[in-house]
């Protein structure tokens, strides 16, 4: 027997009927025509198409399996159709019947697409949901870091935020991010609300540059959020750097004012640092009155250095740093007289001749000269500095300084009275041998056919200390004396120079 029917009369109506059953995807058309190879071919291309595109995911189907299996479904049609022109149908019998079985079976292809659709939407929002997910996470374990090993992670967190609400606008995830945004800006900004405000300056800075990548729409209200608080950092930083004396708070008050020039916590500024200079200097009349000074002259400079990058401030803030200035240099004094009763005589020796060239018209100036030249003469007998020199002048005791030395000298004493002066080279004169000291009579300033220079002072009964020094290029080491002056004589110094192995002494 014939495995197909023989030809039918042509009949459009059934070949349309046909061609919509195999539209379905699963080649009903054929079935009814009995062609069953097209019939397996058009079921084992759905297959495939199922294999691919189910489960549904968030990426879908690929964009040429769709092309390729619509383009195979119109050959199917129209290849089915043109069988279906000429071939009776198994069932059913009448063509009209099988017509509205195809339209109706159309059902299939486009409830199925439908169904993939909105589960492929879902499977969409799934990923963008574990994307927010992921986003979260890594905000809350760069919270448990310091900011600058952080930084990378929450700026990869900010990327996602930002794409959600982009790229995906209508999604659940996108409608969670503005949450997700504030718990992002109170994470990066821990510091702050752990008082921890030198640390918080970075992130607060960071964070107001988030509304230049991420929606403002987004952001509401937590676009200036960071503002009030950078302010106040700026200030409790440099504030705290300014009370310890140690900080360089410099940068945080000068970025506060050139920042946030009209904000409450500028205007607390100019007070604070004027009462840190008050306070350092009211510690001059302390216990630590050097450094005190120490501190002054660093406020000087650091407040120059802020008056010179700020605006309305600076005069105010050049005012403060010119008082710092006038009370670092009156309180040197204080300074020079503690290192002076601390025994460290050459340093207040050098504080005093630093006051006297900072404080020209200081009260204290002509007593400054006296502490140093005891200082002075303290370094090589340091039973000179056992009293602080006062200003105490004259006295009833005649002393008379010669000068048998080739070189010019500056003589220096202290005791009951204090003083300086300079006795000319003797032309004539020159350095002793050391041998020659030891020879029994010799005694310099003796020669009385020379003409040495010299000077006669008057001084107080008492304990002086005398200091002989070379000026000018000499090599030549001090000579120092200790006389114990009483009423009823006339005492001499004298003034030389011995040599002994290439040294003078």
């Amino acid at each position: 027997m014939p495995s197909s029917p023989p030809p039918a009369p042509p009949d459009a109506l059934r070949a349309t009927a046909v061609g919509l059953l195999n539209l379905t995807g699963l080649g009903l058309g054929y079935l009814l025509v009995r062609r069953w190879i097209p019939l397996a071919a058009c079921l084992a291309a759905t297959a495939v198409l199922l294999l691919v595109a189910l489960p549904a995911d968030a990426d879908g189907v690929p964009g040429s399996a769709l092309v390729v299996y619509a383009v195979f479904l119109l050959l199917a049609a129209v290849h089915g159709a043109f069988v279906g022109l000429r071939t009776r149908l198994v069932w059913p019998g009448q063509q009209p019947v099988a017509l509205v079985l195809g339209v109706v079976l159309l059902a299939v292809p486009v409830g199925g697409a439908l169904w993939y659709d909105s589960a492929h939407k879902e499977a969409v929002e799934r990923a963008l949901l574990e994307r927010l997910d992921a986003a979260d996470k890594r905000v809350d374990a760069a919270g448990q870091k310091d900011f600058a090993t952080a930084k990378s992670a929450y700026q990869d967190a900010l990327a996602v935020y930002r794409d959600l609400a982009v790229h995906h606008s209508g999604s659940r995830a996108a409608g969670q991010v503005p949450d997700r945004m504030k718990t992002y800006y109170t994470t990066v900004a821990a510091a702050y609300g752990h008082k921890d405000y030198c640390t918080a300056v970075e992130p607060l800075k960071y964070l107001r540059t988030v509304p230049n990548s991420m929606p403002r729409d987004q952001l509401g209200t937590l676009t200036h959020w960071p503002d009030d608080r950078l302010a106040t950092s700026l200030y409790q930083c440099g504030a705290g750097g300014l009370a310890d004396g140690e900080g360089d708070w410099v940068p945080q008050f000068g970025e506060l004012l050139d920042t946030f020039p009209d904000s409450g916590q500028a205007a607390k500024v100019v007070p604070a640092v004027d009462a840190a200079e008050k306070k350092a200097a009211k510690a001059v009349s302390g216990k630590d009155p050097c450094g005190a000074v120490k501190q002054l002259d660093a406020l000087n400079t650091q407040i120059m250095q802020l008056s010179n990058g700020t605006g309305a401030e600076s005069g105010s803030l050049a005012k403060v740093a010119g008082r710092a200035d006038r009370s670092g240099d009156a309180g040197e004094y204080t300074c020079g007289v503690k290192q002076y009763e601390d025994g460290d005589y050459a340093q207040a020796q050098e504080t005093m001749q630093q006051f006297i060239s900072d404080s020209p018209h200081d009260k204290n100036r002509d007593r400054a000269r006296k502490i140093s030249i005891g200082a002075e003469v303290a370094q090589t007998l340091p039973a000179a500095g056992k009293k602080l020199p006062t200003m105490a002048s004259g006295g009833g005791i005649s002393v008379t300084v010669r000068n048998d030395s080739p070189d010019e000298i500056t003589v220096l004493y202290t005791g009951p009275v204090t003083g300086s002066f300079t006795l000319g080279a003797c032309g004539s004169c020159e350095a002793y041998s050391f041998a020659s000291s030891l020879l029994p009579g010799w005694e310099p300033c003796s020669d009385s056919g020379k003409n040495y220079p010299q000077r006669t002072i008057s001084l107080p009964p008492g304990t002086t200390y005398f200091v002989h020094k070379p000026k000018n290029d000499s090599t030549a080491s001090p000579g120092s004396d200790t006389a114990k002056l009483s009423y009823g004589y006339i005492y001499t110094e004298c003034a030389y120079t011995t040599q002994a192995l290439g040294s003078s002494y």
